[in-house]
């Protein structure tokens, strides 16, 4: 069974901002080293806040068995949550990448 509640939004999430920034903006943000450190520092918060959140010891936040594949990595994190958050915060860093970019253009 697909488990559409969380993956697959997730996973599309991914593939919409890459394509959005392969196809439309064309930012070149994906060749910058400074954006992989970024995603190595954001990821570096993620992993204690997130891990935290949702330990399966004690869990703040609770996902449906049936929403998520249950993939779980590290400290019992859904690996769900790691495509939202490349998904957001690379969106965001798209969107401030592309005005710059019109600023300097300007």
């Amino acid at each position: 069974m697909i488990p559409w509640g969380y993956t697959v939004p997730a996973v599309a999430a991914v593939a919409v901002v890459v394509v959005f920034e392969l196809v439309l903006l064309k930012t070149g943000l994906f060749r910058k080293p400074a954006y992989w450190l970024t995603m190595v520092i954001v990821t570096g918060f993620q992993i204690p806040v997130d891990g935290w959140l949702t330990k399966l010891s004690a869990p703040i936040v609770l996902y449906s068995p049936e929403h998520i594949t249950g993939l779980r990595f590290p400290w019992d994190i859904p690996v769900e949550d790691f495509l939202f958050g490349f998904a957001l915060v690379t969106a965001v860093l798209l969107v401030w990448e592309r005005a710059r970019q019109r600023e300097e253009a300007s």
